[in-house]
């Protein structure tokens, strides 16, 4: 199961995530990405991800697009920041070999 919350500020616009983020859920955190990235009217899009308890494929490749958009993640617990840094990791590589 995964809950995503959503905290509007004047500033930015915040996705809390609770519980586990793989399949088929990471397919509606995908969507609520998308959802969220849209009317930011100058405001950050931040990804809480403290309560987060597992991760699998399907949630490291959501992730990772994310990142991509420059998506920042907050409150990352030590499993988590490691998977973070793995996937920056992979795709500083995948731009060196062009």
């Amino acid at each position: 199961m995964l809950k995503i919350s959503t905290i509007e500020s004047k500033t930015r616009r915040q996705l809390v995530l609770e519980g586990k983020l793989v399949a088929p859920w990471s397919a509606e955190f995908r969507i609520a990405g998308q959802r969220a990235a849209t009317g930011l009217f100058g405001r950050e899009l931040v990804i809480d991800l403290k309560s987060l308890t597992a991760i699998d494929d399907d949630g490291k490749t959501v992730l990772d697009e994310l990142m991509s958009r420059g998506v920042r993640f907050v409150h990352c617990g030590l499993f988590t920041r490691q998977v973070l840094k793995q996937l920056a990791r992979d795709a500083r590589e995948k731009e060196t070999k062009g």
